[in-house]
């Protein structure tokens, strides 16, 4: 019954909050805006720095990891590329063998 009594006067006030609040956000917001921007170019300009940081740690990791798999192999590179030289100084000249 109450909440019956009250319901003009809360139509009333709720209605001029309403017109209130409408003219303070379009006042506002132009104000607001000028003060938020600057924080999200920032935030952006950040995410941007962050995700190039990141694409240059990955990228430097991968070299790495793949010098790490490949510096081991050297020896036996050396290896086999010296068979390959004594193979091949070592069979006869086809040239000769006519």
């Amino acid at each position: 019954m109450f909440w019956l009594l009250t319901l003009p006067f809360r139509i009333v006030f709720g209605l001029i909050f309403a017109i209130v609040g409408t003219v303070l956000a379009v006042v506002f917001f132009p104000i607001a805006l000028v003060l938020w921007l600057p924080f999200v170019l920032l935030r952006g300009a950040f995410k941007i720095l962050g995700a190039l940081f990141l694409a240059l740690a990955f990228a430097v990791g991968a070299i790495l990891l793949f010098a790490a798999v490949l510096v081991p192999l050297i020896p036996l590179l050396l290896l086999l590329a010296g068979g390959w030289l004594v193979y091949r100084i070592a069979r006869p000249s086809p040239l000769v063998a006519g």
